[in-house]
C-alpha cells in the first residue's frame, strides 16, 4: 500500500478561483470589505484585552475610487500584517488568519472570514492587485503585488499608520466598478450593516447660524458613512421602542406600508441567531414576495433567497435573519444542507406561532381587526406546515357575513343545532363573493343558516385541509345547491305539480339552456317563498375545476357544470307558466326566468346581456 499527499499547483487552481469560486463577480467588494472588517475587529479585540501598545484611534474603513488611474482602494486601520504574515497569508491559498486568531481569542472576537479565499476574489475584476500593509507591532510596511498569476513581488513600502490598503487596478472588462453609482449600489447591498463604519466619499451637510434676517446657511463637507454598524436586531428588545422597529422597517423597505407587528428573534443555544421578522399588510396575492427577508452572517449580507432556512409560508414576511451558525458554501453565496438549518427553521416557525398566539390572547379584538391580513398568512402556514397547523389551529378564525369572528371550535358550537346534516356532520356554508352571492346568502339566512366568508384564492385549499383534519365538518358554497339541500336533511316538500306537468316544465326549460354550456335542468319542490329558478354549481365539480385552474393541471379536463333548478312550487311556475296558452309567450317567459337566474350567477355578459336588457325593456313597454 502506498500513501501520499495530493499536490495542488497554484497555476492550475488560480484560474478556477478567479472564474468559478464566486457565483457573482460583484461579490468581490463584499469579500474585501469583510476582510477589512475582520482586520479592524482583531485590532479592537487586542485593544480590549490590553495587547495593543498604541492608541486605537479611528477604525473607519474607507473606499476610494480613482477613475483616472482606474483603481479602487479598500483601506482599513486594522491589525495589519508584517512581511512574514504577508508571505504566510497571501501566498498560501485557503490559509485563513481568522482560524488562528479565533483559536486564541474565541471569547472576545466575532470574525467573518473562515476560508482564506475571499481576498482572491479581487482578481475577478482586477488585472493587478497591490497590498500595502503595516502591522500593529510596528514592523516596517511592505507592499505585495500580483497580476493574477502565481508570481508575486514583495518590496518595502511607505505607510505611517497600522492597517492595510488593497489597491485594485480594474481590468478592461470590469470598468463598471469604476462608476461611483455602481460601488454605492454594492456597498448598500452587501455592506449596509457591517459592524465597522465604512466611508465612501463625502457629503454636504447644511446648518444654520444666527436668527431672522441675519441667519446664514453653512454648508460643510463631511464623511459619507454608508452603513449602520449597530442595526437594531443586534440589540435587546428591552432597549427598543415601537418607533425604533418601525424606523428600521422603513430603512429596509422605504416604500412599504407600516407593518402590522414584528417578532424579534434572539437565541444563543443550540445555535446563534438574531433577527427581526415583520408582518406586512398583504394583498390578495399569496405568492411569496421575493427579496423581502435578507440573510446575514455576522452582519454580512449573504442572500435574499431564504427558502432553505425559512418555510415557504414565512417568506411572505419581511425582515432580516443573522446567524454565524448557518452553513454557507465557501463563497458565502448560498446555504448548504445541514442539521442546523432544520433546527433554525423549526425555531423560527415556533416563534412566529407564539407571537400570533400572544396577540390573540392579549387582545382578541385587535387580532380580529388584523385577520384580513394575517389570516392569509395563517391559512397558508396551516396548509403547508404540519407543526404550524398544530400550534395555531386553536386560534385560527372564521368570519361570517355579519362580520363576526369565531374560532373553529366556537363556530362548530354555534351552528351545530341547525346545520348538522343527516350524516351527523356540521355543514359550514360559505360565500366567496358576498356582493355577487347576495340573494343566495339571504335565502340561507331566511332558513336560519349562518354563512361564512371565504373569499381568498387560498381558501379552497384551506377548507379541504380542515375537512381532512377536523372531525365532523364539511364546507359547501352558498350557491352549490338549493337552499333546502345546503344542509342535507331527511326533509322533502311535496310538489304541487303532477308528473305530466313536470315533464312539460322540464321540456320548456331544457330548450332554454345551451346544451354545450355544461348545464342541466332539475325540478325541485321548494318553498313557494324561494326563487322560482336558481342556478347552482355542484361543490365537488366546482372545486376540482377551480383547483385545476389554480395549479395549471394538465391531462384532466373538468367541464363547466351547473344545474338550472326550477322550483315547482313557486306560483310563477305552478300557476302562471302552466296556465299560458300562447307557446311563443311561454318560450319567452321561460327564457326570461332562465336569464334572470344566469344574471344572478354573473353568467350573462357581452351580447347576451345586451339582448336580455333590450328584451326586458320591450317587455316593460308591452306591460
Amino acid at each position: 500500500m502506498e500513501t501520499g499527499k495530493i499536490s495542488v499547483q497554484t497555476e492550475n487552481i488560480f484560474p478556477i478561483i478567479k472564474k468559478f469560486l464566486y457565483s457573482d463577480q460583484e461579490i468581490f467588494l463584499r469579500e474585501l470589505v469583510s476582510n477589512a472588517v475582520d482586520a479592524t475587529t482583531k485590532v479592537k479585540t487586542l485593544a480590549a484585552v490590553g495587547e495593543l501598545n498604541s492608541e486605537l484611534g479611528s477604525t473607519t474603513i474607507e473606499i476610494k475610487l480613482d477613475k483616472d488611474a482606474k483603481t479602487l482602494t479598500i483601506s482599513d486601520r486594522g491589525i495589519g500584517m508584517s512581511e512574514e504574515e504577508v508571505k504566510k497569508y497571501l501566498n498560501q491559498v485557503a490559509f485563513s488568519s481568522a482560524a488562528e486568531f479565533l483559536d486564541k481569542y474565541k471569547n472576545d472576537a466575532s470574525i467573518i472570514g473562515h476560508f482564506g479565499l475571499g481576498f482572491y476574489s479581487a482578481f475577478m475584476v482586477a488585472h493587478q492587485v497591490e497590498v500595502i500593509t503595516k502591522s500593529y507591532q510596528d514592523t516596517p510596511a511592505v507592499k505585495w503585488t500580483c497580476d493574477g498569476n502565481p508570481e508575486y513581488t514583495i518590496s518595502p513600502a511607505e505607510r505611517a499608520e497600522r492597517g492595510t490598503d488593497i489597491i485594485l487596478h480594474i481590468a478592461d472588462d470590469a470598468t463598471e466598478y469604476l462608476e461611483e453609482s455602481r460601488i454605492s449600489e454594492l456597498l448598500n447591498k452587501y455592506c449596509k450593516f457591517l459592524p465597522v463604519e465604512i466611508k465612501f466619499g463625502t457629503k454636504t451637510e447644511t446648518t444654520y447660524e444666527g436668527e431672522g434676517d441675519d441667519q446664514k446657511e453653512i454648508k460643510t463637507e463631511v464623511d459619507n458613512i454608508i452603513n449602520n454598524p449597530n442595526p437594531i436586531w443586534k440589540k435587546k428588545p428591552s432597549e427598543l421602542t415601537d418607533a425604533d422597529y418601525q424606523n428600521f422597517y422603513r430603512e429596509l423597505h422605504p416604500f412599504s406600508p407600516t407593518p402590522l407587528f414584528w417578532i424579534h428573534l434572539n437565541i444563543d443555544y443550540p445555535f446563534n441567531l438574531t433577527g427581526i421578522l415583520y408582518f406586512p399588510k398583504l394583498t390578495n396575492n399569496i405568492d411569496p414576495q421575493k427579496s423581502k427577508i435578507q440573510l446575514y452572517s455576522n452582519q454580512v449580507y449573504v442572500t435574499d433567497e431564504v427558502k432553505d432556512i425559512v418555510p415557504e409560508f414565512l417568506t411572505m414576511l419581511h425582515g432580516v435573519i443573522d446567524s454565524p451558525d448557518i452553513p454557507l458554501n465557501v463563497s458565502r453565496s448560498y446555504l448548504q444542507a445541514d442539521a442546523n438549518v432544520k433546527k433554525i427553521t423549526s425555531y423560527i416557525t415556533k416563534k412566529v406561532a407564539e407571537k400570533l398566539e400572544s396577540i390573540y390572547k392579549e387582545d382578541r379584538k385587535a387580532f380580529e381587526e388584523k385577520w384580513t391580513d394575517i389570516g392569509i398568512f395563517i391559512k397558508y402556514g396551516m396548509i403547508t406546515e404540519e407543526k404550524f397547523y398544530d400550534r395555531v389551529e386553536k386560534f385560527a378564525l372564521f368570519k361570517n357575513v355579519d362580520n363576526e369572528y369565531f374560532t373553529i371550535e366556537e363556530y362548530k358550537e354555534k351552528i351545530k343545532a341547525n346545520q348538522t346534516n343527516k350524516y351527523d356532520k356540521i355543514t359550514c356554508i360559505y360565500a366567496n363573493n358576498v356582493k355577487d352571492q347576495y340573494s343566495y346568502i339571504q335565502q340561507a339566512k331566511n332558513h336560519q343558516y349562518d354563512v361564512l366568508v371565504f373569499d381568498h384564492i387560498i381558501d379552497n385549499h384551506f377548507m379541504q385541509q380542515l375537512e381532512y383534519k377536523v372531525d365532523g365538518i364539511n364546507f359547501v358554497r352558498v350557491d352549490s345547491n338549493t337552499v333546502d339541500q345546503l344542509v342535507q336533511k331527511d326533509q322533502n316538500l311535496e310538489s304541487v305539480l303532477s308528473d305530466s306537468e313536470k315533464e312539460v316544465v322540464k321540456g320548456l326549460f331544457s330548450v332554454a339552456i345551451d346544451p354545450s354550456s355544461g348545464g342541466s335542468v332539475e325540478l325541485k319542490a321548494l318553498s313557494p317563498q324561494d326563487l322560482p329558478v336558481v342556478i347552482t354549481r355542484p361543490e365537488f365539480m366546482r372545486r376540482m375545476k377551480e383547483m385545476q385552474m389554480m395549479q395549471g393541471m394538465g391531462g384532466m379536463d373538468f367541464p363547466d357544470s351547473y344545474q338550472l333548478v326550477v322550483n315547482t312550487n313557486h306560483p310563477l311556475i305552478a300557476q302562471k307558466l302552466l296556465q299560458m296558452t300562447d307557446e311563443s309567450r311561454k318560450t319567452d317567459y321561460v327564457d326570461h326566468l332562465t336569464k334572470l337566474a344566469m344574471l344572478n350567477q354573473n353568467m350573462l355578459s357581452g351580447e347576451d346581456l345586451s339582448k336580455f336588457v333590450q328584451k326586458s325593456i320591450h317587455m316593460m313597454e308591452q306591460a
